[in-house]
């Protein structure tokens, strides 16, 4: 693995990491900050739903760079976007390595072609990777039909999560991989560990060629594709529009969280200010919340954030899944809202 100072004029490897909400994409790629050389820069773009940055936030500290793309879709909505942000990476930073980490309903093609057509630019692309959360697969395999082209269009498919299964219920996961993609290595991830560097990086991947840019490949449904496939509820609460006496308290809002349903929520992250009890005197702290399938973290940080406007933020979250309108009276009461203070977009399910 050589930095940019050994190789001055070589174009930048790009790696593209998807896989379905909730797959631990974000996870994997924090864990491969120490697991690489010293000096070796890596940057970060990452695609999200909403407007919430929460990636930056948990990166910061670490040698890592973050540009994050939001309200929309790398392979769709955002086209053209990609290729400015990875220039300004390039530019502002020289990294030795560039990681693309795609929203959890892209297709990975248009992408990678954007990448491909970045050659004289000084890019290339070394591989696609698809994470895979083995513990919910089966479940969305039914109803996505992204999951299944991430699954089946990848360099690498890496499992993650695999520890949380029992041994037959990961082989019948597999099984279920392998009727997409039999052929493409499938690699146990090390749990908090992720995965070593030297698996996933050098792949020189031959996917997409653009000769295959015209081809059956360009599927209908990729147009507005994550219009159609997922809903997605946004919660903006500001301090001067909360009208209870006290924010909310930590034990309250984990009780939200583990009431919500593991079939229709499949993601759930942002912000929130939570209160909890410290040496007899009630401590506020902002949190990032990281929520999958029934799964969650809290993670504190100690400042603000980014920009004034967000000063006075109480929640900023964006929650993702199927059929949110019947649970939108259980989170409105689980967060204290108004209407005013919601915003739902469905999918247009064919």
């Amino acid at each position: 693995m050589q930095t940019s100072s050994q190789i001055q004029n070589s174009p930048i490897p790009v790696t593209v990491f998807t896989g379905f909400l909730g797959a631990g994409k974000t996870s994997i790629i924090l864990s491969l900050l120490p697991r690489v050389p010293k000096g070796y820069k890596l940057c970060l773009l990452k695609n999200e739903f909403g407007d919430v940055k929460v990636d930056s936030s948990l990166a910061q500290g670490s040698d890592l760079a973050v540009q994050e793309m939001l309200n929309g879709c790398l392979c769709c909505v955002l086209v053209g976007q990609m290729k400015l942000a990875l220039m300004e990476l390039k530019d502002k930073y020289n990294p030795d390595r560039i990681i693309i980490e795609t929203s959890g309903s892209a297709f990975p093609a248009p992408i990678a072609w954007q990448i491909r057509e970045m050659k004289n630019e000084g890019f290339t692309l070394d591989s696609i990777i698809t994470v895979v959360d083995c513990i919910n697969f089966r479940g969305y395999e039914d109803t996505s039909y992204t999951a299944k082209m991430q699954a089946q269009y990848t360099d690498i498919i890496l499992l993650n999560k695999h520890e949380l299964v029992s041994e037959h219920e990961l082989d019948i996961v597999i099984d279920h991989i392998n009727d997409l993609n039999t052929d493409t290595p499938k690699i146990k991830c090390e749990g908090k560990n992720g995965v070593s560097p030297d698996l996933i990086f050098g792949i020189d991947t031959k996917l997409f060629d653009l000769a295959a840019k015209s081809s059956e490949l360009i599927d209908p449904r990729i147009e507005n594709h994550h219009q159609n496939e997922i809903d997605l509820i946004q919660v903006i609460m500001t301090r001067q529009s909360y009208s209870l006496i006290s924010p909310y308290t930590k034990k309250h809002f984990e009780t939200f969280l583990e009431s919500l349903s593991n079939n229709d929520i499949y993601r759930l992250k942002g912000f929130i200010w939570l209160t909890q009890e410290h040496n007899k005197e009630e401590i506020s702290q902002l949190y990032i919340v990281n929520h999958a399938f029934g799964r969650y973290t809290l993670t504190p940080i100690q400042r603000s954030l980014n920009n004034s406007d967000d000063e006075l933020i109480l929640i900023k979250i964006t929650i993702m899944g199927i059929d949110l309108r019947m649970h939108l009276q259980q989170i409105k009461a689980g967060l204290c809202i108004n209407d005013e203070q919601i915003t739902l977009h469905l999918a247009h399910k064919s």
